[in-house]
């Protein structure tokens, strides 16, 4: 008779369990996630804060009402971040129904990205009327 083998680890403490998070970019942002390969997203420029979102409809919201009007473009990113590096951080409310978002300190971005599985994806794409 073969002895027991110990039961497989949950799935969460596998090192690629994901979470989907989403980001709305300006042109700018955009070039530089371009330029790393759509592996990383860019040091934060006077920001003490990289804010991803949980919910796609937020960041449709984000690209809309901030940055198009701002920056006349705005891509909508979608993304993978292992769900173990996540844990260390806790969901923020940005005041509403399904405007859940992560605050990532900026000096935090580099191990954050990477803890990024998969490339950085641009799902959607807005211009400014006119």
């Amino acid at each position: 008779m073969s002895e027991p083998r110990p039961a497989p680890e949950p799935r969460v403490n596998q090192p690629d369990d994901t979470i989907t998070l989403f980001c709305s970019v300006g042109p700018g942002e955009y070039l530089l996630i371009e330029k790393s390969g759509f592996r990383a997203f860019p040091p934060r420029t006077g920001q003490p804060m990289f804010y991803p979102v949980l919910t796609e409809a937020f960041a449709l919201k984000i690209a809309h009402e901030w940055i198009v009007p701002d920056l006349k473009v705005a891509y909508v990113t979608r993304f993978k971040v292992r769900r173990a590096y996540l844990s260390r951080y806790p969901v923020d409310n940005a005041g509403g129904k399904d405007l859940d978002e992560y605050w990532i300190p900026a000096a935090d971005l580099p191990e954050f990205n990477q803890n990024i599985v998969g490339p950085i994806e641009i799902i959607r794409q807005f211009h400014a009327a006119g």
